[in-house]
């Protein structure tokens, strides 16, 4: 099997054109200042150049080695140690199916099965049209939401294959889809850049955030003392101090 099959970098790389790298080199810039070493900043830059080329590609390798005095080795075993960096282009809209344990056993396997068979496409692959890809994500840590979806990092609750469907469906006609929780949708590239570090400036993106809902906050007010719903005075666990002089 080729390093091209396994998704590793071709090397030598090419750099960047020089007007591509002065920018980059720019938002780079700002991202190394925050950090007492430089190194540090390795996360932050390979977000940034996953911004610019929709995946971690050999010659954005090379930039974040060259910007950190880094050789392309320890760039490389960073950008393929963690999942959220790819090593092929993204579509637009990047849907992550959750596959683990809870997610699974309520059909998070046979949606990721339905989407793949509807969209034509393996995992971790993208439409010829480059709208959509798809990845099985091992945990987005909302199991009270199960069975959960991602578009570019934001959540779609409670899926089926149907529904699932229906939202690739949407994202490739071009229609406006809203996240179950959380901000209005952007592009993959540009999820990329506000997961770099820099400010969403899209007007009211970031008091769309929200917080919690109410799955979420269930175990929380149970073990604040509230009756269980649908009993009155009943509790399932009481508050710490209760019945105690402290």
């Amino acid at each position: 099997m080729s390093s091209t099959e396994l998704g590793l970098p071709a090397l030598p790389a090419k750099p960047y054109p020089p007007e591509v790298a002065a920018r980059l080199a720019a938002d780079a810039r700002e991202l190394i200042d925050r950090y007492p070493q430089s190194r540090s900043a390795l996360l932050p830059l390979l977000h940034l150049v996953q911004a610019e080329d929709g995946c971690v590609t050999p010659t954005g390798i090379r930039f974040c080695a060259e910007q950190l005095d880094l050789t392309t080795a320890e760039v490389t075993a960073v950008a393929t140690f963690y999942t959220m960096y790819r090593r092929r282009p993204a579509g637009e809209y990047h849907v992550g199916v959750c596959t683990n344990t809870l997610c699974a056993v309520l059909g998070g396997d046979q949606i990721f099965d339905e989407l793949s068979e509807h969209l034509g496409i393996a995992n971790n692959r993208t439409t010829e049209d480059g709208s959509v890809s798809i990845e099985r994500i091992e945990c987005n840590a909302a199991c009270d939401y199960a069975p959960v979806v991602m578009v570019n990092w934001e959540f779609f609750d409670n899926q089926t294959p149907q529904s699932a469907k229906q939202l690739v469906d949407q994202l490739r006609a071009g229609q406006e889809v809203r996240p179950t929780r959380g901000a209005k949708l952007c592009s993959f590239k540009e999820t990329s850049r506000i997961l770099a570090g820099f400010a969403d400036e899209r007007p009211g993106a970031v008091d769309e955030s929200g917080a919690g809902g109410a799955p979420s906050l269930a175990g929380l007010r149970l073990a604040k003392g509230e009756a269980l719903p649908g009993t009155p005075g009943a509790k399932v666990v009481s508050p710490r101090h209760e019945g105690t002089e402290a």
